[in-house]
């Protein structure tokens, strides 16, 4: 095969098949300093460590009625992580929140999500990060399909995963290294279920792939597991703000066998907010009228939730 030109490279290059480019809404590319609406130019360099080396970050942020969910909680999570891996972005804090907003604009719907990826950035193929003078930035605004009320009313299931919970040191960076959780997901398509959760060594809980887990014990309690091998979730920690205005809220060690005593499992996500686990391992979850359906909490934070993150939400 014969080396082509830049105009042929190029005209090759647009003509090739593109799959997802039709969710693409909007993006930016720090190196060319401008919004793109043709989801078929969203190319990022293969040199970017992001892509060999999975060492970036990145945030993925709900929008609702043209509002930002928990922008600024995502944002300091994003510093949070840009500091343990000593990435400094190619522009100010600031601005980086400018172009998120900008890009969700640009997006042109009223609902959508967004992805935000802070990369060590472009340099050469090594391990390094010294090859890599200026950090990389990518924000994508992606067309996004609400969950509808039967999906609440059905709920979710669930199972114990094969995969271990993240490392300490790892866990609470949201990196863009996840293969641990590709295999999640792959376990839970293998098994026709919805949600594959982690557990140490002790048999305490972890997480799901992309999400949180909690439940709400025999006491009443609504319990999340220490943030110490999990991800703390802005929809996570915003549940457990909104929850404790009613009802006990604990932080700490849950173990695999309480959850057959459980009044409701919980999940928390930034898209679906609060949605119920009705069976774990096979087995359904709660107890009387609501065992095996989505419980009273479930439902009462589903709607609370969307209340608070419409109302603190940054309009753009």
């Amino acid at each position: 095969m014969e080396a082509s030109d830049r105009e042929a490279y190029l005209e090759a290059l647009l003509a090739a098949p593109r799959p997802g480019a039709e969710k693409v809404l909007a993006f930016y590319d720090w190196r060319v300093g401008r919004i793109c609406t043709d989801g078929r130019l969203l190319f990022v360099p293969l040199d970017d460590h992001l892509c060999h080396r999975g060492d970036g970050l990145f945030e993925s942020i709900c929008c609702r009625e043209r509002r930002v969910f928990a922008l600024e909680a995502h944002l300091a999570r994003l510093r949070e992580g840009a500091a343990a891996l000593s990435i400094t972005p190619p522009c100010s804090w600031e601005e980086l929140r400018e172009r998120i907003l900008d890009v969700a604009r640009a997006g042109g719907r009223d609902h959508c999500d967004v992805r935000v990826f802070l990369s060590r950035g472009p340099g050469g193929f090594g391990i390094s990060p010294a090859e890599c003078p200026v950090a990389g930035l990518y924000i994508v605004a992606l067309a996004s399909r609400l969950p509808t009320e039967e999906y609440y009313e059905k709920g979710l299931t669930a199972f114990t995963s094969a995969i271990p919970p993240k490392q300490e040191y790892l866990a609470r960076i949201k990196n863009t290294n996840y293969l641990p959780n590709v295999f999640m997901a792959a376990e839970a398509r293998e098994k026709g279920m919805d949600v594959a959760v982690t557990f140490d060594e002790e048999g305490h809980m972890g997480e799901a792939a992309i999400a949180n887990i909690g439940i709400v014990d025999a006491a009443g309690r609504l319990r999340s597991p220490e943030i110490r091998r999990i991800l703390p979730g802005t929809t996570l920690l915003a549940a457990l703000k909104l929850a404790a205005e009613r009802m006990p809220v604990v932080e700490g060690p849950i173990h695999r066998d309480e959850i057959a005593h459980a009044r409701e499992m919980l999940l928390f996500t930034s898209a679906t907010l609060c949605v119920a686990v009705t069976h774990f391992d096979g087995r359904p979850v709660g107890e009387g009228e609501t065992r095996g359906r989505p419980g009273p909490v479930a439902l009462w934070l589903k709607d609370a939730l969307l209340a608070h993150m419409l109302a603190t939400g940054t309009p753009y």
